[in-house]
């Protein structure tokens, strides 16, 4: 999303704060109240700006790219928590060498592309909203034919009106169902039914080097734009700060991708091969090219379901800021395993939040929780992603290594509570 530039916005000064301390699950939370750790930028720089700014289009000069963000962690954490040219490769002369395997591949992808884009563009759409400030443009896409778009947070924020135009441009007026306490997400509403949707995939199995697809509105005129490129890594950490507010949030589990993507294609999707989302287009480095961030899917998808069903938005909680046990970890701890998580303070936040979850169940600083109904955390298994998979008011069993004693506690999840 591209926001309303502002040339009086401060730059937000680079972060002090150490990437290894520790958080309730490092990946998910509302927004910590410290500065920026990263270089990142999701707004067009006033001057040589140093954070991720978010990152709508609002009309103005335009400047170094770098989009917004997304999965949050911080204080009130929660354990829920190939491209190719079109052209195919046809003989130029009657001399020209081509090699069958590459002309296949390049036909084979090509059209992979073409087949995804024609399937998934009619459902993205164009978000407009207005605010105090000015006007900003995003981008998001149609999950539900009655009118149910997925966005980012950052597009719709504060938004006194929204305007959502469609791929054959029809104007419609939207509404902000809710606001996600977890993520950079956001679900808004049009009245209206029948309308193209975009096929869901999962961001479950996703490997390195696959196809990546980003549509979106660059620039909040480019509208329906594609940029194509592969996976780059997965799992990603960087912090996102806001020159408008002056705030930073740390997003975690990002998927990085090499496909452009540019002030206003926030909310947009990113797809696979076979034209279904695999993430939301939310960041990009303001100070390299080609390292864009997506959130995956599979974390919107609670949500999703939430808001069609008519609920309210809502994540679990358990209240605890942790970090996974290490080899290194656990001989300078002396623990007697090196996997799980441990219950972790910090020098400005305890390791249970009051009145919380875990604190009711008894969770203490300085406990290592090695499984959750029996399923060992590791480095490929995080508390985090498990907690992604039920609701507020579910009962979890976690097992917990204490002063060298194994026992289970009964934990009653709560509802996240909405960021500050």
């Amino acid at each position: 999303m591209t926001e309303p530039t502002d040339p009086t916005d401060p730059a937000i000064p680079p972060s002090q704060t150490d990437p290894t301390e520790a958080v309730e699950v490092r990946r998910w939370g509302p927004t910590p109240n410290q500065p920026a750790m990263q270089p990142w930028s999701t707004r067009p720089p006033m001057a040589a700006a140093t954070t991720v700014d978010r990152r709508a289009w609002a009309p103005g000069a335009i400047v170094a790219l770098a989009v917004v963000a997304g999965i949050v962690s911080g204080s009130l954490s929660a354990t829920a928590v190939s491209t190719v040219l079109r052209q195919p490769a046809s003989a130029v002369g009657s001399q020209a060498p081509v090699g069958d395997n590459v002309s296949n591949v390049r036909i084979d992808e090509s059209s992979a592309i073409i087949t995804a884009v024609q399937s998934a563009m009619p459902a993205v759409v164009k978000i407009q909203s207005s605010t105090g400030g000015g006007q900003a443009t995003g981008s998001g896409f149609i999950y539900d034919a009655d009118g149910w778009i997925l966005t980012n947070r950052h597009v719709v924020a504060d938004a006194q009106t929204l305007t959502v135009i469609l791929s054959d441009s029809r104007e419609l007026n939207g509404r902000v169902y809710g606001i996600d306490t977890l993520t950079d997400l956001a679900i808004v509403k049009v009245d209206a039914t029948d309308l193209p949707t975009i096929k869901i995939g999962s961001s479950a199995d996703l490997e390195q080097g696959q196809l990546a697809i980003a549509i979106g509105n660059p620039l909040g005129e480019f509208e329906n734009t594609v940029t194509t490129g592969v996976i780059s890594g997965l799992g990603r950490q960087i912090v996102a700060g806001s020159q408008a507010t002056s705030s930073s949030e740390q997003l975690n589990n990002l998927i990085q991708t090499d496909a452009a993507i540019n002030p206003g294609n926030s909310g947009g999707p990113l797809l696979n091969s076979a034209g279904q989302v695999i993430g939301v287009n939310t960041a990009v480095s303001q100070d390299a090219q080609g390292i864009g961030f997506a959130i995956p899917i599979d974390v919107a998808r609670p949500i999703m379901q939430q808001a069609v069903d008519g609920k309210e938005l809502t994540r679990p909680w358990i209240g605890i800021y942790y970090q996974p046990v290490t080899k290194q970890l656990a001989d300078e701890r002396n623990l007697s395993v090196d996997s799980g998580v441990i219950v972790d303070a910090s020098d400005t936040r305890p390791a249970v939040f009051p009145n919380s979850p875990a604190a009711q169940a008894g969770i203490q600083e300085g406990d290592v929780i090695t499984a959750i109904d029996g399923t060992q955390l590791d480095a490929e298994t995080d508390l985090a992603e498990l907690m992604l998979l039920h609701q507020p008011g579910d009962k979890v069993t976690l097992s917990i290594l204490r002063g060298g004693s194994s026992r289970d506690v009964q934990v009653t999840l709560g509802t996240l509570p909405e960021q500050r």
